[in-house]
C-alpha cells in the first residue's frame, strides 16, 4: 500500500518537473544517507584493484626498511664501543633514541598527513632516514651520532612508516584487513634481511662505509612514496589533500589573533587559546581517556612497563654471543632466525586471535605472550653456545609474533574507534619514554657489573611482572563489572567509552583522516 506523502510528490515532480522537491525536510536525512552511501561504494571500487597493489608493495617494502632496521643495530655494537671508547650504556643510547623517536613521533606524524597529505610525509620521512644515516658514517663522537643516526633518522623512519600505514588504508575498503597483513610481513623481512646485509658490509667496508650505504638505502623511502598518489574519489576530491578553504581560515584565524584583534577582550583572547590548546591535546594526546577508561589506563601502564624490557634481547644479543665466544657471522644469524620465524608465525597469531573464542579475551591471550617473551630470557641465562642461542630466538620469535600481532588489537578492544586515533598518540609517547631509557639504565648496570646475564635478568622481570599486572588486574576489573551487572547495582560511570569533544566551526572537516586508524593493524 502507497503512503499517501510520496503519491502527492510523485505527482507535483510529474505535473512540475522544474519544482525542486529534493530537499524537502522529511526526505533530506534520507536523500544524505543514501547519496553518502552510493558514493563510498562509487569510492571504493577503485580503491581495491589495479594500482592499489603496487602501493601495497611500497608499503611492504617501507616496513621493512623502517622497522625492520633497528634491531641490526646491535651487530655495530662492539665496532661502535671500540672505535668511540664508549660504555655499554653509552653506546646503548644510540639505538634507544632512534626506536623511542620510531614510536613517539606518531601525533607529529599526523599533523604532518592532515596538512600535507601522505605522500609528502613518506618521501620527507625517507629523505630524513638518508640524510641521518650518510650524515652518521662522519660521526666523530658518540654524541655525535645520537643526533644523526638516532634522532634524524628515527624521526624520519617514523613519517614514513605511519604514513605509509595512512595511506594503505586510503587505498584498500574491502580488502583492508588482508592488506595490512601482508604488509606486516615487511617488517619480518627487513628482521631477517638487515641483519645479514650488515654483517656482510661490516666485514667488507666497516661500520662508516655501512652507514653510508644504509642511507643510500634509506632513500629508497622516497620512491615509495612517489607510488602513493592520492587518492581520487568519485566525487573529485582528494582525500588525502589538506582542504584550502580549511587553511585559508586557519591562517585567518591565527593572523587575527597575532594580531590583537580578535577577540577584544585579553582574558577572552587568553581563555580562546587555552581552549585551542585544551583541543589539540584532547584530539592527539588523550588524557581524559586515561582518567576514565580504566581498562585502557591499566593497558597503557602495563605496555609501558613492559617497554622496559621488550628491546633489550635486540639490542645486547649480539654482543653477549660474541663475548662468550660465537663467531660475529653467527651472531648476526640469531637476529635472522628471529625475523624469519616471525615471517610464518606471526600471520597465524593474528588469525589465532580474530577467533571468536577470543572474543574479549585478546588480552589475556597478549598477557601470556608477553610471560612467554619474559621467561624465554632465562635459557640465554643457563647456557651461551650457539645451538642453545638457537633455541631462545626460536621460542622468543614466538612470543615476539604474538605481542605484535596483539598490541593494537587490544588496544581496539578497549577505546572506542572514534577516539582510537588519540588514544594511539598517548600510549605511543608513554611506551617511547621506556624505549628511550630502558636500555641504557641496562647498559650502566652492565658496565657496573661487567655481566651481560643482567641484561637478561631485566628484561625478564619487567616482561614478567607487565604480564601478571595485565592478567591479574583484568581479570579483576572483569569479575567487578560482572558483579555489578549481576547486583543489578548502576556503574559509576555507565558511560565510560562516550567522550564529549569540544565543539568546531564546522563538524564535518573537522573529523580526523579516518585512516589513521588503520596504523593499528600492524
Amino acid at each position: 500500500m502507497s503512503c499517501p506523502r510520496s503519491h502527492t510528490l510523485a505527482t507535483l515532480r510529474l505535473t512540475n518537473p522544474c519544482l525542486n522537491l529534493s530537499r524537502l525536510p522529511w526526505e533530506e536525512k534520507e536523500a544524505a544517507m543514501s547519496q553518502g552511501g552510493a558514493g563510498e561504494r562509487k569510492a571504493a571500487k577503485p580503491q581495491d584493484q589495479g594500482w592499489a597493489w603496487m602501493v601495497l608493495l611500497a608499503a611492504v617494502v617501507l616496513q621493512g626498511m623502517t622497522l625492520g632496521f633497528p634491531p641490526c643495530i646491535g651487530i655495530f655494537f662492539t665496532d661502535l664501543q671500540r672505535d668511540f671508547q664508549a660504555s655499554n650504556s653509552e653506546t646503548s643510547w644510540f639505538p634507544s633514541i632512534m626506536v623511542a623517536v620510531l614510536h613517539g613521533g606518531g601525533p607529529l606524524c599526523s599533523i604532518l598527513v592532515k596538512r600535507f597529505g601522505c605522500r609528502f610525509a613518506v618521501m620527507l620521512g625517507g629523505l630524513l632516514s638518508g640524510v641521518g644515516m650518510v650524515s652518521s658514517s662522519f660521526c666523530r663522537s658518540i654524541s655525535q651520532l645520537y643526533i644523526t643516526a638516532g634522532f634524524i633518522t628515527g624521526l624520519g623512519s617514523c613519517f614514513s612508516f605511519q604514513a605509509g600505514v595512512t595511506a594503505l588504508g586510503y587505498y584498500f575498503v574491502r580488502w583492508r584487513t588482508l592488506a595490512n597483513a601482508m604488509a606486516s610481513t615487511g617488517v619480518s623481512l627487513g628482521f631477517t634481511l638487515w641483519p645479514l646485509l650488515s654483517q656482510y658490509l661490516l666485514d667488507e667496508m666497516g661500520w662508516r662505509n655501512t652507514f653510508l650505504i644504509f642511507g643510500g638505502i634509506l632513500l629508497n623511502c622516497c620512491v615509495c612514496g612517489a607510488i602513493m598518489r592520492p587518492v581520487q574519489l568519485a566525487s573529485g576530491s582528494l582525500l588525502q589533500s589538506p582542504k584550502p578553504g580549511e587553511e585559508l581560515r586557519r591562517k585567518a584565524e591565527e593572523t587575527q589573533l597575532s594580531n590583537g584583534a580578535s577577540p577584544p577582550h585579553h582574558e577572552l583572547q587568553k581563555q580562546s587559546r587555552r581552549t585551542a590548546c585544551f583541543r589539540v591535546l584532547q584530539k592527539y594526546l588523550a588524557f581524559d581517556i586515561f582518567c576514565q577508561n580504566k581498562g585502557y589506563q591499566i593497558y597503557t601502564i602495563g605496555v609501558t612497563w613492559m617497554m622496559m624490557g621488550f628491546a633489550l634481547p635486540h639490542i645486547y644479543l649480539v654482543p653477549y654471543a660474541i663475548q662468550n665466544g660465537v663467531e660475529e657471522r653467527r651472531a648476526a644469524l640469531l637476529i635472522s632466525v628471529i625475523g624469519f620465524i616471525n615471517i610464518f608465525i606471526r600471520p597465524f597469531t593474528g588469525l589465532l586471535s580474530g577467533h571468536k573464542f577470543f572474543s574479549g579475551r585478546r588480552i589475556y591471550l597478549f598477557s601470556l605472550a608477553v610471560l612467554l617473551c619474559g621467561l624465554s630470557n632465562f635459557i640465554c641465562v643457563v647456557s651461551a653456545e650457539f645451538s642453545v642461542l638457537i633455541i631462545y630466538c626460536v621460542i622468543l620469535s614466538i612470543a615476539m609474533s604474538g605481542i605484535g600481532a596483539l598490541t593494537f588489537q587490544v588496544l581496539m578492544d578497549v577505546v572506542e574507534m572514534d577516539r582510537f586515533s588519540s588514544a594511539l598518540g598517548l600510549f605511543t609517547i608513554l611506551e617511547s619514554i621506556t624505549l628511550l631509557i630502558g636500555p641504557p639504565l641496562t647498559g650502566l648496570l652492565v658496565d657496573i657489573t661487567n655481566d651481560f646475564h643482567y641484561v637478561f635478568y631485566n628484561s625478564s622481570f619487567f616482561l614478567i611482572s607487565a604480564a601478571l599486572f595485565m592478567a591479574l588486574t583484568f581479570c579483576a576489573l572483569e569479575k567487578k563489572t560482572k558483579l555489578k551487572e549481576a547486583s543489578k547495582v548502576p556503574v559509576d560511570n555507565p558511560s565510560r567509552y562516550q567522550y564529549s569533544e569540544m565543539p568546531t566551526e564546522s563538524q564535518p572537516e573537522s573529523q580526523p583522516p579516518p585512516a589513521v586508524v588503520y596504523i593499528t593493524s600492524i
